[in-house]
């Protein structure tokens, strides 16, 4: 039984699969993306999350436990100057994957492994006071207009229609009789 036994074999020797993994997650924060099986980046995301985890930290031996894993100091300096203003308010979920679609040569689904980045804030437009709206509906909605062919005084101002009114077709002279 695989009690406690994390991780996937991927049918591959332990050395072979560390190796691998230690190449495709340097590979992953020195280019911010990656494509390859759908397996493996299951796999690679946990990997990647504990390379966070270890630069938010920040002291020096987080940054020896992350040289143990990711033999490239660059890409370990890059990650551990830029981790804390990425990802310091997220707690998990570093990585997105996005299923691709199947290899072509013998089908086996393909998916990307990003990096997430984070959300800038946008920028919210002033908005006028609710008190100040109504001031300015009301005076709208109470504008005289003028109806032409009014002659009696007082008949010849009425309060403005919504638009929607307005836009109606004009009655022909069918319908006038009708009336």
């Amino acid at each position: 039984m695989r009690h406690q036994k994390a991780g996937k074999k991927l049918n591959r020797t332990g050395s072979h699969r560390n190796a691998m993994f230690r190449n495709m997650v340097t590979s992953l924060f020195e280019h911010g993306r990656i494509r390859t099986t759908d397996a493996k980046v299951k796999e690679l995301s946990r990997w990647a999350d504990r390379m966070i985890t270890l630069a938010k930290r920040g002291d020096l031996h987080a940054r020896r436990q992350a040289l143990g894993v990711m033999r490239d100091k660059t890409v370990v300096h890059k990650l551990f100057e830029e981790a804390a203003e990425s990802f310091g308010q997220r707690a998990g979920g570093y990585t997105n994957i996005v299923k691709i679609g199947r290899r072509r040569g013998d089908a086996a689904p393909i998916s990307l492994i990003e990096l997430v980045t984070p959300k800038e804030k946008k920028k919210q437009k002033k908005k006028k006071p609710k008190s100040v709206k109504k001031a300015v509906d009301k005076a709208k909605k109470e504008t005289p207009v003028k109806v032409k062919g009014r002659a009696r005084e007082g008949q010849g101002l009425r309060k403005a229609k919504p638009e929607s009114e307005d836009a109606k077709t004009p009655e022909t002279k069918e319908d006038k009789k009708k009336k």
